[in-house]
């Protein structure tokens, strides 16, 4: 008789480390499924949230001329008009930038400079500044391509900026980005406004 009570105590204690092993390999799996899937998420998460994209760097196109005086016999022009430069962060996070410069042309003579003071735009948003911009011919040398130009009442204009900086993600990681501007203006010199703008 004790020999029986014997072998089912026995058998008891290896049912019982049986059950403790399958739960034991039951938790692994567990464990196992678990961290399978949190590098599915992380993965997912670094290829689309934590990737960093380049700003965009535009100018809008309601311009405000504010003086102008033009010439085709000369040929000359001075003008100022107000616009809005427009910083587009498209990150998980924001995006700081130092001061830059937007710089227009014509054909390729700088006629005018603008000043962009560093800032910072927040997550998935756009930071909007508003500018007064003074163009002139003074510094441009033979003028007869600008006398046909202002004879038809237009002046076409170029206007290139970069702002460097870095997006930050997730408060750990700094990615260095630049936003760039290139635009070319059609200004209507009669009817003083904007005929076309095309930013790249």
């Amino acid at each position: 008789m004790a020999e029986k009570d014997g072998d089912h105590e026995a058998n008891a204690y290896h049912q019982s480390e049986e059950l403790k092993r399958q739960k034991k390999i039951k938790r692994l799996k567990y464990f196992g499924i678990f961290i399978v899937f949190q590098v599915i998420v992380i993965t997912i998460f670094s290829l689309t949230v934590m990737k960093a994209k380049t700003p965009k760097l535009k100018l809008a196109s309601n311009v405000y001329i504010q003086t102008l005086t033009y010439s085709p016999a000369t040929p000359s022009f001075d003008m100022s008009f107000i616009t809005q430069v427009r910083v587009r962060n498209p990150n998980w996070g924001p995006f700081k930038f130092r001061d830059g410069t937007i710089v227009f042309t014509y054909q390729g003579v700088v006629v005018g400079q603008v000043y962009i003071p560093n800032g910072k735009v927040g997550l998935r948003s756009t930071k909007k500044i508003t500018v007064l911009v003074n163009v002139n011919s003074n510094a441009l040398p033979g003028k007869s391509a600008l006398g046909n130009e202002l004879s038809n009442g237009l002046l076409l204009l170029t206007s290139t900026a970069e702002l460097k900086g870095k997006v930050e993600l997730m408060l750990i990681m700094k990615t260095k980005k630049t936003a760039e501007l290139s635009c070319s203006m059609v200004f209507n010199l009669a009817a003083r406004s904007l005929q076309n703008l095309d930013c790249n």
